[in-house]
């Protein structure tokens, strides 16, 4: 693993206090602050952790994932990446990642062997995918937006839309699960692997599935009316919502939370650290975290 430091003007110690948000029935941590873990990326996304609580992230313009240690190391896991964007960690220890230099979803071992689980659907390219969920079962699902890229080599989508899709746990069914989306991009679901949630930024709102023992998605219900372009989810069901900082959802779709986060755009989130009750946020150039009260949903299996 190739190791690095940032100048410490990047690092630790930059804060911001958040006393206006820890009043009763906050997610926050009493007395926490918004911390600024590292800087100066080109653009941070795709934040998940492992068994651990390492939290792995892409600065994805500079091809690279990175790494934040539970002990507050930052390193480089992985250059080239295929331009990953969104990742999430499945029950193996396998890093999936949306590589979308050339539309593919890998799969990525501790040791950094790569294997394409997608190349495409139905014979064409997809638009890129963009976010994914691994459900208790090892389904996957994939949100599959179209972004141009500057890396690439073609100007125009080779579906008809853009929606989102499922991979069989044993790897061999890729299926389309929605029809009717505009650009979907986040997504995550419950741990127990009956609710997936997507949020359709092309449509600024997030909808509710039921999930079938199939892996097909029923009972498209709104959940809020806001889009996002990275999510997760805790142990009460709330949902966390990115774009201006990050908005907290309880499971009844009502607004309980707004994090701030001094940056011009908030891509993604996800729990991490040891105890999982870490908040971290990739926000334009930099990466953030706060102490929460709540812990993740879904921590590494």
């Amino acid at each position: 693993m190739n190791r690095f430091r940032f100048p410490l003007a990047f690092l630790a110690g930059f804060t911001i206090a958040l006393s206006p948000f820890a009043s009763a029935g906050s997610v926050i941590a009493p007395g926490a602050k918004l911390e600024k873990l590292a800087g100066d990326f080109q653009f941070t996304e795709g934040p998940t952790c492992d068994i651990n609580g390492n939290v792995f992230f892409t600065d994805q313009p500079n091809d690279r994932i990175l790494e934040w240690s539970v002990d507050g190391k930052l390193s480089t896991f992985m250059h080239p990446t295929g331009r990953a964007n969104g990742m999430y960690f499945d029950a193996k220890g396998n890093l999936i990642a949306c590589a979308d230099e050339k539309n593919e979803l890998w799969a990525i071992t501790p040791d950094k062997k790569v294997t394409v689980l997608i190349k495409d659907y139905q014979g064409k390219y997809l638009n890129g995918p963009n976010d994914v969920w691994v459900a208790p079962d090892g389904a996957m699902y994939i949100t599959d937006p179209f972004y141009k890229r500057t890396w690439w080599d073609h100007n125009t989508m080779a579906l008809d839309s853009e929606q989102v899709y499922s991979l069989s746990p044993d790897g061999k069914k890729l299926a389309r699960v929605t029809n009717d989306l505009k650009k979907p991009n986040g997504i995550t679901g419950t741990p127990d692997g009956k609710k997936l949630f997507v949020a359709d930024i092309g449509a600024d709102r997030t909808y509710a599935y039921d999930i079938q023992p199939d892996g097909s998605l029923t009972n498209k219900a709104l959940y809020c009316s806001k889009g996002s372009d990275g999510m997760t989810i805790d142990e009460k069901g709330n949902i966390y919502i990115t774009g201006h900082g990050v908005t907290v959802f309880d499971k009844t779709g009502k607004q309980i939370e707004h994090i701030d986060v001094p940056e011009p755009w908030t891509a993604n989130v996800s729990f991490g650290g040891k105890d999982h009750q870490t908040l971290f946020i990739t926000a334009s150039k930099s990466l953030y975290s706060i102490h929460l009260i709540v812990k993740g949903a879904n921590p590494a299996k």
